[in-house]
């Protein structure tokens, strides 16, 4: 099993240019089972996840084709005829659940595993079976799948979200393009993810109208063409970055970054006392000398903090100046990185939803383990502020969200390593 290896201590400058988005191409690649024409998606990110969906798609009958070293997805479901999701690929990932939505609108029938991934929180489908079924699906629990039939075909409802969720909106937004007559989503997820999905829709046929606000309206269409989408740059993966010189100290310029990706997180940056630039290529991120200054942050659904970015925040505020108090609000377990932080020197103290930080001037470098995705990267941001060596464990996490996360580390002058055990 893999690891990296830190070694903190140097102020970091250069360029790194952000990949596309993982979260949105894992919605816009079910897409492909909407239509019997092609789909091609361009500025594809390389990563497990995507690997993942590639695979389940293709265990459902579609053609996938990897194009351009990784970064161009061809894609066809003319032969799509299985309608079974099965655990074996599904438990790999949450965002496999994606596919419901799409089989029931095309095929009026799906069987779907109940998902698995990052171990951060139950996040359960309800919100998705509550959509569909409000469109007439018939789903049931059995045997850990669920069996969803849509006897006479999807129709058009209105219905209202308790809970903005990404995957939710994601799921009934695709079974509607298909279903007869007009859908009204409420309290819809407003994420970037959400428009960018819209926007492929569109390009292949769909009438939606409203994405990035909370109501979104589908006119059911009889069927969906093909088309030819470019996938979002990544805004978590943007955010990480801009915290790499924040913590480490150093001038560095994200290339294809937008701050409207990201308003609060950069808000917040900027109140702890990073500048942020916008350039002609993207935003440049540079930490003044001394300190940055404690900020209290609260998860919340776009536009607000990404609970996605909460643990490498945390990173920054265990060397800041004074108190910081977060709240994760979206998913409970979510702060599984703070013993590990502590075992650098942090001080951090977690009760429930919240951890109290109390900046430290200095951490040092020790052995620690990633317990998901984010958690994996909050780690070798702390080991670039750290004294010493930080070996950070169980790092395949990181290949399901970070393309080439070394080599892009490396290239702004840190001094980081991967090893096989």
């Amino acid at each position: 099993m893999d690891s990296i290896i830190v070694r903190g201590g140097g102020a970091l400058r250069g360029e790194i240019p952000i990949a596309g988005a993982k979260n949105a191409c894992l919605a816009l690649m079910p897409a492909t089972l909407l239509s019997d024409e092609p789909l091609t998606l361009t500025n594809v990110p390389r990563l497990a996840d995507i690997a993942t969906m590639t695979q389940l798609l293709q265990s459902l009958g579609a053609e996938v084709q990897s194009l351009a070293d990784g970064q161009v997805l061809a894609m066809s479901s003319h032969d799509a005829r299985n309608h079974v999701a099965e655990y074996d690929i599904v438990r790999k990932m949450r965002a496999s659940n994606l596919v419901l939505g799409p089989l029931l609108a095309r095929h009026g029938k799906a069987v779907v595993s109940l998902p698995g991934g990052c171990a951060i929180g139950a996040r359960p489908m309800d919100l998705h079976i509550h959509g569909l079924q409000a469109m007439g699906a018939e789903i049931e629990l059995r045997d850990g799948y669920l069996h969803a039939v849509a006897r006479n075909g999807l129709k058009g409802a209105e219905i209202e979200l308790r809970f903005p969720s990404v995957g939710a909106t994601e799921n009934v937004l695709m079974a509607a393009t298909l279903a007869r007559g007009t859908t009204v989503i409420r309290n819809a997820a407003r994420e970037p993810e959400i428009s960018d999905l819209a926007t492929c829709l569109r390009a292949m046929g769909a009438r939606i109208e409203g994405d990035g606000t909370g109501t979104i309206i589908i006119e059911g269409v009889e069927r969906l063409h093909g088309a030819t989408h470019p996938v979002i740059v990544d805004r978590i993966e943007l955010g990480t970055y801009m915290l790499a010189p924040a913590i480490a100290g150093g001038e560095v310029e994200l290339t294809g970054g937008r701050r409207e990706l990201l308003p609060a997180f950069c808000e917040k940056l900027e109140e702890a006392g990073i500048e942020i630039e916008e350039t002609a290529d993207g935003l440049k991120v540079s930490r003044p000398n001394g300190r940055v200054r404690s900020v209290d942050v609260e998860t919340a659904p776009f536009p607000g903090f990404p609970t996605d970015l909460q643990a490498q925040m945390m990173a920054l505020m265990c060397t800041a100046e004074g108190v910081s108090v977060l709240h994760e609000t979206i998913f409970e377990n979510r702060f599984m990185h703070a013993p590990e932080l502590m075992r650098m020197g942090a001080q951090i103290e977690v009760r429930g939803g919240t951890a109290t930080v109390t900046g430290v001037e200095r951490l040092k470098g020790a052995p620690v383990m990633a317990t998901d995705l984010r958690a994996s990267v909050s780690l070798i941001l702390a080991g670039l502020a750290a004294e010493g060596e930080t070996v950070v464990n169980r790092v395949y996490h990181l290949d399901r969200g970070y393309e080439h996360v070394v080599r892009k580390f490396r290239g702004i002058g840190a001094d980081i390593e991967r090893v096989s055990n």
